[in-house]
């Protein structure tokens, strides 16, 4: 790290704090050179992620259209706007972990279900319904089947 007083690159890190409830960590550095400390903050480098619509078109990832969607999956359900929020960061989660710049709705959509099924098993229906575009009954059946089939 440089020094923004005399720019030598010989300096070293006195003090670590997480700050931002541990989203960034801040560093107190001191200059071999000119002995002057300064302050960096050190985050984690996010990639903009593009989703591919059914329809092959591409829009960024945008976390309130996930939160919306599950919001009305767990309408009139017990689940807190908290729990929601943790159901969002899952899934943002297993995105990032992906490493895909480019990740199909499909995807986020199988992510968002694997998540619900743990939390609430309607909601998890409902969300399923939206997603999977069911047909008619018969398929709906099947997907209701599969979850009790795996109970």
């Amino acid at each position: 790290m440089k020094c923004p007083y005399c720019s030598s690159e010989d300096t070293k890190v006195i003090d670590s704090r997480s700050v931002d409830e541990g989203v960034r960590i801040r560093r107190r550095r001191e200059c071999f050179s000119c002995f002057q400390r300064f302050t960096t903050y050190e985050t984690v480098e996010t990639m903009p992620v593009m989703v591919i619509k059914r329809n092959r078109g591409r829009e960024p990832y945008n976390r309130m259209k996930l939160t919306n969607g599950i919001l009305r999956a767990c309408e009139k359900r017990d689940i807190s706007i908290d729990q929601i929020d943790a159901i969002v960061d899952k899934v943002e989660a297993k995105i990032e972990n992906s490493f895909e710049r480019e990740i199909p709705s499909k995807t986020i959509g199988e992510y968002t279900l694997e998540v619900l099924k743990d939390v609430d098993e309607v909601a998890y229906v409902r969300f399923a319904s939206v997603y999977k575009q069911f047909k008619d009954i018969h398929s709906f059946l099947e997907e209701l089947n599969k979850l009790i089939s795996e109970k």
